[in-house]
């Protein structure tokens, strides 16, 4: 599922090739895709000039010359590609948008559940969709206020969208690692000093899959990722079976917490005491 550094790396491409561009022609080869009609996203967007890019958590945006607001939202496999010529087009293609330049933006989406709006703007859209400030933008101080006074486990809080914009399930078990906070902490016992680390590891992760174009293998020895039990059927003293990258002999334990697949270091993230 594209996450947010994912959806960073998408902007990053498009604004290469969109910004200052016109957009020609839009041509719709799957309408599932569409959150609007066709006919009416066809008159909004044909004839307008990209101006900007902007991203807002795992949302992408095209800002056109009049305000308004492509949003590109890319679900379970959704990705963008580019070319010139129709026997090139991209497998899964199910939006394209031609350019004045002569290149071709293709909305990919092998299972449809990515979705294309229109909005007026990116600030109508958080509205609307009640989403957080970006997990790159927010303060400590705001993560702070958000969270202290919340008697409900730190990890479920952080997957919420409305908190912050932009975590998803693999993200927080790494920044709840390198944070060293178990994800059944509840929130509102954090002392400032985690509070901080808690910030410095959203920056951290993001910024490390941002700078490695989510490309998980190049990452940093020491992250949670490469030790993820992503095979269900590893059983402890299998090849698969999965340690510590920081404690080689302490096995990764795999929970479920707030019903989704959680992977925890005892060691490193030791279990919250019982009250």
């Amino acid at each position: 599922m594209p996450e947010l550094p994912e959806v960073e790396t998408y902007r990053r491409f498009l604004h290469e090739l969109v910004v200052a561009q016109t957009i020609t022609a839009l041509e719709v080869h799957d309408a599932h895709v569409l959150a609007v009609d066709e006919d009416t996203l066809r008159q909004a967007v044909v004839g307008r000039t990209v101006r900007d890019t902007g991203r807002l958590g795992k949302n992408c945006f095209l800002l056109l010359d009049d305000g308004r607001v492509l949003v590109l939202h890319f679900g379970m496999t959704g990705d963008v590609g580019a070319y010139r010529d129709p026997a090139d087009r991209p497998r899964f293609t199910r939006v394209t948008l031609y350019l004045d330049s002569g290149l071709r933006v293709a909305f990919i989406d092998p299972r449809k559940f990515g979705r294309i709006r229109l909005a007026d703007s990116i600030e109508t859209y958080q509205q609307a969709k009640k989403l957080g400030p970006d997990a790159l933008d927010i303060s400590p101080e705001q993560l702070q206020q958000k969270l202290q006074r919340r008697k409900v486990a730190v990890k479920p809080l952080l997957l919420d969208q409305s908190i912050t914009a932009g975590l998803g399930n693999w993200i927080v078990d790494e920044v709840l690692f390198q944070a060293g906070i178990h994800p059944e902490r509840l929130a509102h016992t954090l002392q400032a000093d985690e509070y901080q680390a808690l910030h410095g590891a959203i920056q951290h992760v993001l910024g490390t899959a941002i700078r490695h174009e989510a490309t998980y293998r190049h990452f940093p020895a020491d992250f949670l990722i490469h030790a993820r039990q992503w095979d269900d059927s590893a059983t402890p003293g299998t090849d698969a079976h999965r340690f510590c990258p920081r404690h080689a002999n302490t096995e990764i334990v795999k929970s479920y917490v707030g019903g989704r697949a959680t992977y925890v270091c005892p060691v490193c993230q030791p279990a919250p005491t019982l009250a």
